[in-house]
C-alpha cells in the first residue's frame, strides 16, 4: 500500500522576515498527515467518510466504487453500478449511515444501498432525476437526495418511492439531514440554502447568497448549520434562532478565486467545526465563535505540479481521537 507518511515532517512553520525592519513574525503551524494510504489512483469523482472515520466509501475516476476500512488501508469490497466493464457509470456521490450498516452510492441515474458487513447490494433503484448529492439517515433506510431538476426529495432506499419533496428555483447542489430526521438543509443554484421542516416538507427559513450555494451542512442535533457559496461568503447559522452566528473569516483574494468550502463535519456535541477546503487545506475550529484550533496541508500526488486537490469528506476518528480527510486526489490522510 503506498503512503505519503514517511517522508512528511510533522509540520512546517513558515516565518516571513521584513527585510531592513528586522522584524519577523510566524504564522500558526500547518500540519502534515500522519499517513496517508491511496484508494484511487486517478482520483475520486465522489465518495465519504464514515462518521467515526473507520470507513471510507469511494468512487474512483476509472475503477468505480469501494468501501475501504482506513484503520489497516485495506480494500473491502468493490462497488460497481454495473458489471459490464464498457459500461461506465460514474459515482458522483456517496454515503455511509451512521452505524456504518449501510453505505449509498448514487451516479446521474442510478442509486444503489450496500450491506457494508458483507459488501452485498441490497437495492438498485432508479433515480427520480439526475443526482447531485446525497446523504443517508442515521440507520440507512432513507436518503435524502439533492437533484438536477431543482428539488430534493427524501427516497425511501429499503421500499423505495418518495416521501418528502422540498422544491428549488434551480439545481439542488448540497444536502444534508439532522440524525432525528426533523430537520433538512438544501443548497441550490438558485442563490438559496433552506432549512426545512420534515415533518411538513415546509421551510423554517430561508439563507440568501449572492451566488450559487455550492455546500451546507447540519451538526447532527440539527442547532447548526454551515452554508457556503463559490465566490461569496461561508457562514454558520444557529438553527433554532434562525440567525446569523458568525461568518468564516476568508480572506477576500481566496472568495475572488472561487475558494469556497468543500467538505465540513461538526463533532458529536456540537462544539467543533471542521472544514475542508478546495485548495488542500483543513482547518478546525470552535463552533460558537469559529477560533482557529488548527490548520493542516494536504501533500501533493505530485510535488512539481501546480494542481491542487479537493478536500472531498472530512470526519472526526472516534477511536483514535484523531481526524481523517479523503482529498479529490486519490487519498484518506489521518490527522492529528
Amino acid at each position: 500500500m503506498n503512503t505519503l507518511s514517511t517522508l512528511q515532517p510533522l509540520f512546517d512553520l513558515k516565518h516571513w522576515c521584513y527585510a531592513g525592519l528586522i522584524l519577523l513574525a510566524a504564522c500558526r503551524p500547518q500540519y502534515s498527515p500522519l499517513s496517508s494510504i491511496e484508494v484511487a489512483r486517478n482520483g475520486i469523482n465522489g465518495g465519504a467518510l464514515s462518521r467515526d472515520g473507520q470507513y471510507s466509501v469511494v468512487g474512483s475516476v476509472f475503477h468505480g466504487g469501494s468501501l475501504w476500512r482506513n484503520s489497516d488501508a485495506e480494500r473491502l469490497y468493490n462497488w460497481n453500478h454495473s458489471k459490464d466493464s464498457t459500461d461506465d457509470r460514474i459515482i458522483i456521490s456517496a454515503d455511509i449511515n451512521a452505524t456504518n450498516q449501510r453505505a449509498l452510492t448514487a451516479d446521474a441515474a442510478t442509486l444503489v444501498l450496500w450491506d457494508v458487513s458483507t459488501g452485498a447490494a441490497t437495492r438498485f433503484w432508479t433515480s427520480p432525476a439526475e443526482v447531485l448529492d446525497s446523504k443517508l439517515d442515521i440507520e440507512g433506510r432513507y436518503a435524502l437526495l439533492g437533484l438536477a431538476d431543482h428539488s430534493a426529495v427524501i427516497f425511501d432506499a429499503i421500499q423505495g418511492g418518495i416521501t418528502r419533496k422540498f422544491s428549488h428555483k434551480g439545481r439542488v447542489r448540497s444536502v444534508d439531514l439532522s440524525d432525528d430526521n426533523l430537520i433538512a438543509i438544501t443548497g441550490s443554484e438558485d442563490h438559496s440554502a433552506i432549512i426545512w421542516q420534515v415533518s411538513n416538507s415546509k421551510p423554517l427559513f430561508t439563507i440568501q447568497h449572492k451566488e450559487d450555494v455550492q455546500f451546507v451542512k447540519l451538526s447532527y442535533d440539527g442547532r447548526y448549520a454551515v452554508t457556503a457559496a463559490q465566490f461569496d461568503r461561508a457562514e454558520l447559522w444557529g438553527v433554532e434562532k434562525q440567525r446569523s452566528i458568525a461568518q468564516l473569516p476568508l480572506k477576500k483574494e481566496r472568495l475572488k478565486r472561487g475558494l469556497y468550502i468543500t467538505s465540513a463535519r461538526f463533532s458529536d456535541d456540537s462544539k467543533q467545526l471542521l472544514i475542508g477546503y478546495p485548495n488542500r487545506t483543513i482547518e478546525l475550529r470552535t463552533t460558537q465563535s469559529l477560533k482557529l484550533l488548527k490548520t493542516w496541508t494536504l501533500p501533493k500526488r505530485k510535488h512539481w505540479q501546480p494542481t491542487n486537490a479537493a478536500v472531498i469528506d472530512v470526519a472526526f476518528d472516534q477511536q483514535d481521537k484523531q481526524y481523517r480527510a479523503m482529498s479529490s486526489d486519490g487519498f484518506v490522510h489521518l490527522l492529528q
